[in-house]
């Protein structure tokens, strides 16, 4: 019986574990394979083995240098701005005052709305004759000139962290807030009685008991910035000369307009080693907190 079970559990389980080394598994092994080589698009059937060829152009690339500074750049601001902004406003929600889940919708649609939809929207505002010049030049007046909000690589980099975080702040908030649900309220009660105010719960009772809620969130946001693609495509399309590329943004270029697969295959693991080695980092980081 138990043998008839077992091959039973192994019948269910095989679609999936087809399906798993079909689209997922065998793609990954090739793309690995690929990386040792100089493969294009433009043609197919010729492959030359280079060896770690590719990985040392990677290195050895400038742009490679830029993509990784302006992920980091992207990080930085829009990974700390979607946790505190979600956090602050989960917390207010939290207090459940009229008018709550009016608010709750209203910051939840960035997150369903389409990145495409997004992104052309703050191009459309930030260009240099969107509405933001219009109404800093026609309207307050405060210059006369032109700000170039997308040729300058620096602000274009604002402009893209800042879509970031008017699309992650629902999600984020999401996530605190049912962490919020989970934190016993006597403990609440039992802190007023002792005078301690707003802040004081905060920081010794709330935080500390969704600190786990907190790594989830900030691990899954930087995965997400490190595979930030759309906006910059859409916004800035890595320009100008580059200078706002991403580590998608690039791979796709080498991949689909350079026609270098194998320098893309390589681009795309030396990605995933730094987003794996940043993963276990935060891990060691929260296991000794």
């Amino acid at each position: 019986m138990r043998k008839k079970n077992g091959t039973a559990g192994y019948l269910f389980f095989l679609p999936v574990f087809l399906f798993f080394a079909v689209f997922i598994l065998y793609p990954l092994i090739r793309n690995f394979l690929y990386s040792f080589y100089d493969f294009r698009l433009t043609d197919l059937n010729h492959l030359e083995f280079i060896g770690l060829g590719n990985y040392r152009h990677v290195f050895q690339d400038h742009v490679f240098w830029i993509s990784l500074k302006n992920i980091f750049i992207y990080g930085i601001i829009s990974v700390p701005g979607q946790m505190v902004l979600g956090f602050l406003v989960a917390y207010a929600l939290y207090q459940n005052r009229p008018g709550t889940k009016t608010f709750r919708v209203l910051f939840f649609l960035p997150v369903i709305t389409s990145w495409v939809v997004a992104s052309l929207i703050f191009k459309f505002v930030f260009t240099d004759q969107g509405y933001l010049n219009y109404f800093i030049m026609d309207v307050l007046h405060f210059t006369d000139k032109t700000i170039s909000w997308l040729s300058d690589p620096g602000k274009a980099m604002m402009v893209v962290s800042f879509l970031g975080i008017w699309k992650g702040v629902g999600w984020a908030m999401v996530i605190y807030m049912a962490a919020l649900q989970g934190v016993p309220k006597d403990q609440y009660e039992a802190a007023s009685l002792d005078g301690c105010n707003a802040w004081q719960q905060i920081r010794h009772i709330t935080l500390p008991s969704i600190r786990s809620t907190t790594f989830f969130i900030q691990m899954m946001l930087i995965i997400g910035a490190f595979n930030v693609f759309t906006s910059i495509y859409l916004i800035t399309d890595g320009g100008p000369l580059h200078q706002t590329e991403v580590m998608l943004t690039r791979m796709y270029q080498k991949a689909f307009t350079e026609y270098d697969l194998g320098y893309a295959s390589a681009l795309s693991y030396v990605f995933a080693v730094i987003i794996a080695g940043l993963t276990f980092l935060q891990f060691r980081l929260n296991k000794q907190e």
